[in-house]
């Protein structure tokens, strides 16, 4: 077996022990009342959101969805991964993972990956319903890059807040601890960010809040980019020629790397100097 072959094998693992775990299992419901739930109330043709808009577009009604991938699937990502690496150093498993003849950098990729999808393959297949829904209620089918583009936003929003979690996780031995630094860190792009950019354009003198003022638009898209969620809502505006906020497409994709490359490579640079 080559190097590839044991990392996956070891991600194949980790993903089947968190995806019959009992945490999973209280999550499903969560995850199921966030993502069709949300397809289904979005898609009604009766349904008027403030300003008095109406969505009649797949792409739009998978936009609004969204708000359940940030605010539902994002948090059970963080739940499944926070003891990633705690736990095992508490038990005493950890270094003796350590003594198996394997990479830490492969083990921390494993971890990765096998956490990521215990998490993204569930919400995968209820996001196929939802466009099933959608389609249902709206006698539309999403377009078929509508449909990767947000299944990719999607996977990397999860991504993103599993290394975080996983990241928590490796600073501590205490699960508590691991958990609470976990859900801070999304409690900051979920609620607070919105709180940072306020700040700013009071202090940059620009008029908060009005969606027709460009300094406000461009203002509130520049910080976006510095924020997970911005950055996959970004994403999901690609799709949407009605939504303009100043970010070039090259410039979302661009920081879409930059938040999978970083996190992920300071995550395998911590394990590959902590100590048991």
């Amino acid at each position: 077996m080559n190097d590839l072959q044991r990392l996956l094998a070891l991600a194949n693992r980790v993903f089947w022990d968190r995806v019959r775990s009992t945490r999973m299992l209280i999550m499903l419901p969560i995850l199921v009342l966030f993502l069709p739930g949300m397809a289904w109330g979005f898609s009604d043709p009766n349904i008027i959101l403030p300003g008095g808009h109406q969505p009649d577009e797949p792409m739009e009604v998978l936009f609004y969805a969204s708000l359940g991938v940030v605010f539902g699937a994002t948090m059970c990502g963080v739940l499944l991964a926070f003891d990633g690496v705690s736990r095992d150093r508490a038990s005493g498993v950890f270094e003796l993972k350590l003594a198996q003849p394997m990479p830490r950098t492969h083990q921390a990729l494993a971890l990765v990956l096998g956490m990521w999808q215990a998490i993204f393959i569930p919400v995968a297949v209820l996001i196929l319903l939802s466009l099933a829904i959608i389609r249902w209620r709206l006698g539309e089918w999403a377009s078929m890059a509508d449909i990767t583009v947000h299944l990719v936003a999607t996977s990397l929003i999860l991504l993103w807040y599993v290394v975080f979690a996983l990241l928590a996780s490796s600073r501590t031995k205490d699960q508590g601890t691991a958990v609470a630094f976990g859900i801070g860190m999304w409690f900051l792009f979920t609620f607070l960010w919105a709180l940072v950019t306020t700040m700013v354009a009071f202090a940059s003198g620009v008029t908060i809040g009005e969606e027709n003022n460009v300094q406000w638009l461009a203002l509130e898209g520049a910080l976006d980019l510095l924020s997970p969620n911005g950055v996959y809502h970004h994403l999901l505006e690609t799709r949407l020629v009605q939504i303009d906020r100043g970010i070039a497409a090259w410039q979302t994709w661009s920081m879409a790397i930059v938040w999978t490359v970083l996190p992920t490579w300071w995550f395998v640079r911590r394990m590959e100097t902590l100590q048991p």
